[in-house]
C-alpha cells in the first residue's frame, strides 16, 4: 500500500478526527492539509491542489455536499480522490455524495485500515488512467469508456468499476469479498450482485473475457 507523497486533504469539523486521521497519514509520509469547514476546503483544495480530499458531509457552514460539487467545479480538480466520511447511514445521503462527484462513502465510526485499503486502490486507478490489456479491450479511466475492436461502450459505473479491477491485474484471481470490498464499499448488496455485473459485462464483451473460478471468485482473462 504506497501513500507516501500523497497529497490529502482532510476536511472535518471535529478537530479530534481531523488530528487523528492527520497522525495516521503522517505516519505513511503523505502530505497533510487540514480544514475544519467547507469555506476553508474550498479554499485549500484550489491552493494546494490535493490528491485525495476526506470530506465529512455535516459542516458547519456548507455542507460537503455542495463543497465536493464546487471543488469539482474548480479547474484540474476532476482528478481528485473525494471520498465522504459520515456518520449518516442513510442510502440517500450516499447516493447525493455519489452524485455529487464523490468517489466513495464511508460510514463513521472509521476504520482506518479500511480506509488506507480504499485510498490506495483509488489513487492507483487515478495515476494510471488508461490500461491496456490486450489489442482487443482498452479501458479509458479518463474519459470513462471502454473499446473493443476500436468501438467505444460506455458502460455503467459499477460496471465499469467492477471491470478496471479485473483488469488491473490480468489472471489474479480476485476473492469475492475483495471485489465487494473494492467496488461496492460499505454499500450493502445482494449475493448475486457480483454474478449479475460479471453476465453483464460478458454479454458486452465476450464470454472469456472474464472467468469464473468456482467457490473463490473472478479473473479477467481478454
Amino acid at each position: 500500500m504506497l501513500l507516501e507523497g500523497l497529497k490529502i486533504l482532510i476536511v472535518d469539523d471535529e478537530p479530534d478526527i481531523v488530528e487523528m486521521l492527520a497522525y495516521n497519514f503522517e505516519n505513511e509520509k503523505m502530505v497533510v492539509h487540514k480544514a475544519l469547514n467547507g469555506i476553508e476546503a474550498i479554499e485549500k483544495a484550489e491552493k494546494y491542489r490535493p490528491d485525495i480530499i476526506l470530506l465529512d458531509v455535516m459542516l458547519p457552514d456548507i455542507d460537503g455536499i455542495e463543497v465536493c460539487e464546487r471543488i469539482r467545479s474548480l479547474d484540474r480538480m476532476n482528478k481528485t480522490i473525494i471520498i465522504f466520511l459520515s456518520a449518516r447511514s442513510e442510502d440517500y445521503s450516499q447516493v447525493a455524495g455519489y452524485n455529487a462527484g464523490g468517489d466513495d462513502y464511508v460510514v463513521k465510526p472509521v476504520r482506518i485500515k479500511i480506509l488506507k485499503h480504499k485510498i490506495s486502490v483509488l489513487s492507483k486507478r487515478v495515476q494510471n488512467p488508461k490500461e491496456t490489456v490486450d489489442t482487443d479491450i482498452i479501458i479509458d479511466k479518463e474519459r470513462f469508456l471502454v473499446s473493443k475492436d476500436g468501438t467505444d461502450h460506455v458502460i455503467p459505473k459499477k460496471e465499469f468499476e467492477l471491470l478496471a479491477l479485473l483488469m488491473s491485474a490480468p489472471e489474479k484471481v480476485f476473492r469475492r469479498d475483495e471485489i465487494l470490498h473494492d467496488v461496492w464499499g460499505d454499500t450493502v448488496i445482494g449475493d448475486r450482485t457480483i454474478d449479475v455485473h460479471v453476465r453483464k459485462l460478458r454479454e458486452k464483451f465476450g464470454d472469456t473475457v472474464i472467468q469464473t473460478i468456482k467457490g473463490v471468485g473472478y479473473k479477467f482473462s481478454g
